[in-house]
């Protein structure tokens, strides 16, 4: 969540979205649809609305996140904002965030991961699988995924690759 912003202004909310991304699995679809009223900074909430293709729910926040959303909401949004909108992401000309900005915050960030193609999704998908490969409930996941379908968030799990080639070099050897 550290780089440098080209816009100080941006700061805080593109730190808010890369949480949003990393520690609750949003889909960028979620974050446009997120509005101020969705949080809840005293309990440490976001309610996510549902999508076509998610459910709505309702998530913790990590601690450092309600100080990034509440430093954003307090000082940064409202400067930010141009006309009344109860949209959370904003773009630097005070509009509503259409995931252009989203985009372009995993563009310019490319150098970090040489030879990779980072994407608001490949984060999603990364934070799903991890859970999965903890050995988290495939129906909690669910839940925190959004997913309608448990074979959907049954996708995500790794299949153990590793141990399968050990076992095949182990008992397969094709020397």
């Amino acid at each position: 969540m550290e780089r440098k912003e080209r816009y100080d202004l941006l700061l805080w909310r593109n730190q808010v979205i890369i949480s949003l991304l990393i520690y609750q699995g949003l889909t960028t679809g979620e974050l446009l649809r997120l509005r101020t009223v969705d949080i809840e900074l005293v309990a440490g909430l976001i309610r996510v609305p549902a999508t076509n293709r998610t459910k709505g729910r309702t998530l913790e926040l990590r601690a450092r996140q309600v100080m990034l959303m509440a430093d954003y909401l307090a000082l940064d949004r409202p400067r930010l904002l141009r006309a009344e909108t109860g949209a959370l992401l904003l773009t630097l000309s005070g509009r509503p965030e259409t995931g252009e900005g989203i985009g372009y915050l995993f563009e310019t960030s490319r150098h970090l991961f040489p030879g990779r193609r980072v994407t608001a999704t490949v984060v999603r998908q990364s934070v799903i699988a991890g859970l999965l490969a903890e050995g988290r409930d495939l129906r909690v996941v669910q839940v925190f995924d959004g997913q309608k379908y448990p074979s959907t968030t049954e996708r995500y799990r790794q299949t153990g690759t590793k141990e399968l080639q050990a076992a095949i070099a182990e008992h397969h050897p094709l020397r």
